[in-house]
């Protein structure tokens, strides 16, 4: 890999990128459905029924101008001799290790439960602004008798119904108010790629760190959750500069016991770091196999327009034909990322690693890649010969010319009569053809349709 160079760590200051909102309560106080109306689309499944909420749920959201990242908890029930339950308890308490804001809820129509008095408890416990909203108020006579929940201790309470958006546009103002002043996503060079080393914990990750600096940097142990904090440090060698993120696999406090914690706190770290990354470097544990977890955060690099590689880290302790089911699984679980590139390795034993530098480079190139427009529209009139768009609705949908907009990720735009009517299937084949003919190899694309009379 040429002649290491290991700047002393760079301060990585307070994380930019957009700050992470916890929604947390008992079950059944309509957190979903909350969740739901903040983010202004349908993600988290809402039932009547106690529970339905056991996985995390992630959005995007906005609001007043400013951006932030939501989050739906399960239900706080610590209480509980559920085994489900505990792992949900530990869940809320990883959010409120992580999160910058919480919303704890409340069922403005029922009384206080003991959940609800041990949910107080522990936010008042906690240096993270809270805002307290009690839900189903949908009448003036219903947000009335939530004042009763007053007896729980807190300061102040917002009588919301999140069924009818009662109330809703004043949580916003008040999330808004309450969130950190926005800071700048970069403290380094902008030129210097940054890329961020997450998974699950005891993937392998300060491993990798170390093999790559040559020294023993980051405290390694068998056990998850030996990595106390993400530390960014300036990697150099012959061919290359990069800032390196290590993410937690979590911050050890002995608030957060449950592994089912430690795998949440995994997620909220690689939030973080992907916020300030250029690229994802995602390490999967090829001995324990890829997991929905590692999905999940595949699908939180894609969705931010970061660039993707996948180290398989491990592989140096399976056999021939395991080492190769563990990398068909690793691409079939991963499939919908199909443009990221596996690379089989061991961090322990440096095997791969100068690949993994090599398809990091890779993904670079291709996240930064500008096509020029007259190649680019040569390119689209081949495939409009090949496969023009169909009919949608007896409408006959046309594409006038396309564009670069932007690179990282490269985003086209593509002027058409009728953007409503371009099929998801036909967008799939253009994303596709660009990539055959392009490469953009580690890099996902946004191609986008407008009319002529959207300028934006």
């Amino acid at each position: 890999m040429g002649k290491k160079k290991r700047g002393a760590p760079l301060p990585a200051g307070a994380e930019g990128g957009k700050p992470l909102v916890a929604i947390v309560g008992r079950p059944n106080v309509g957190k979903s459905t909350l969740f739901n109306k903040l983010a202004r689309r349908r993600i988290a499944i809402v039932e009547d029924v106690p529970g339905v909420t056991r996985d995390r749920h992630y959005a995007d959201a906005y609001a007043l101008g400013r951006e932030f990242v939501l989050v739906d908890t399960g239900g706080f029930d610590p209480g509980s001799d559920d085994p489900m339950k505990e792992g949900i308890a530990a869940n809320v308490r990883a959010a409120l290790e992580e999160c910058d804001l919480v919303i704890c809820v409340f069922d403005g129509t029922a009384p206080a439960l003991p959940a609800d008095r041990q949910a107080v408890h522990l936010l008042r416990r906690t240096d993270k602004p809270v805002i307290f909203v009690a839900n189903k108020a949908d009448g003036k006579k219903q947000a009335q008798e939530a004042m009763g929940l007053y007896e729980l201790g807190m300061d102040d309470l917002l009588p919301v119904s999140a069924l009818h958006s009662r109330g809703l546009g004043q949580l916003e103002e008040r999330i808004v108010a309450a969130l950190p002043e926005p800071r700048p996503l970069e403290v380094v060079d902008l030129k210097i790629p940054r890329v961020a080393i997450v998974g699950r914990p005891n993937a392998g990750k300060s491993s990798l760190v170390n093999r790559l600096m040559g020294e023993q940097q980051q405290l390694v142990d068998d056990r998850p959750g030996t990595t106390v904090d993400s530390v960014d440090t300036l990697y150099e060698d012959d061919r290359r500069r990069l800032v390196i993120i290590d993410t937690a696999g979590m911050r050890r406090k002995t608030k957060v016991k449950k592994e089912a914690g430690v795998e949440q706190l995994s997620v909220y770290q690689s939030i973080k770091a992907m916020e300030r990354s250029h690229v994802t470097v995602l390490m999967i544990d090829a001995e324990g196999g890829v997991s929905e977890q590692d999905a999940k955060i595949a699908g939180l690099a894609d969705d931010r327009g970061r660039a993707l590689v996948i180290g398989l880290n491990k592989v140096d302790l399976l056999k021939g034909d395991e080492r190769k089911r563990a990398i068909e699984r690793t691409r079939d679980v991963l499939a919908f990322a199909s443009w990221a590139r596996v690379v089989p390795m061991s961090a322990k034993t440096g095997r791969g690693t100068r690949k993994l530098l090599e398809a990091i480079d890779e993904a670079v190139a291709s996240h930064r890649q500008r096509v020029p427009t007259a190649e680019v529209n040569r390119f689209f009139e081949e495939v409009l010969d090949r496969h023009p768009p169909p009919t949608m609705k007896n409408r006959a949908v046309r594409l006038y010319y396309v564009t670069q907009a932007e690179v990282a990720p490269p985003t086209f735009v593509a002027v058409t009569n009728a953007p409503d009517y371009i099929h998801f299937s036909y967008q799939r084949y253009v994303i596709n053809q660009l990539r055959e003919r392009f490469g953009f190899d580690g890099s996902p694309i946004r191609v986008r349709y407008r009319s002529k009379k959207d300028r934006r």
